[in-house]
């Protein structure tokens, strides 16, 4: 019994992380719009990141985005203002592991247990992006997403893309009934 005790909280321990670490993405809308009326967009300046070469993917995925949705850029005269605002910051995560003692009963005839803890700053990343009707000057829809960063360019990449794309699922929303 006290075997399987041990390896089910070892399981969780070893799973606990893998959950902590999945991609989260929202989105929120208003309502009452009919987005149906939009045809084009420009991108203004948000809250870049400080790496160039990330701040060029993102603006490259979310005009990929935004062209597959059949609008068009254009420089002057928009119907939507696009921006995104990229933060990059680190999760503290604590984990426990108990090596419990051997024997029977409360610890007699038995060992000490033992307890490592380690502690790991995971690297975070947060993209949101926010779309406003020019014309009535308000902000209508936004897609946030959040996710854990790697040392490895191609791997963020890929998570810059399946964010763009669960985050743009919903873009343009339902018309209304």
């Amino acid at each position: 019994m006290r075997l399987l005790r041990t390896l089910i909280a070892f399981a969780i321990i070893l799973f606990l992380p893998l959950a902590a670490q999945a991609q989260k993405v929202n989105v929120d809308f208003e309502k009452a719009v009919d987005f149906s009326k939009f045809k084009t967009y420009k991108l203004t300046t948000g809250t870049p990141v400080t790496n160039p070469m990330s701040n060029q993917r993102i603006i490259a995925g979310i005009e990929a985005q935004l062209t597959s949705k059949g609008l068009q850029k254009v420089a002057e005269n928009a119907d939507l203002e696009v921006m995104y605002h990229g933060a990059v910051g680190h999760e503290t995560q604590i984990n426990s592991t108990n090596m419990g003692g051997w024997g029977y009963g409360w610890g007699r005839y038995g060992g000490m247990g033992a307890t490592t803890t380690t502690v790991q700053n995971i690297p975070t990343g947060e993209l949101v992006v926010d779309i406003g009707d020019v014309q009535a000057k308000k902000f209508i829809w936004r897609g946030t997403a959040r996710d854990t960063l790697s040392d490895n360019p191609e791997k963020n990449q890929k998570k810059l893309e399946k964010a763009l794309t669960k985050m743009f699922q919903k873009f343009p929303p339902p018309a209304k009934k």
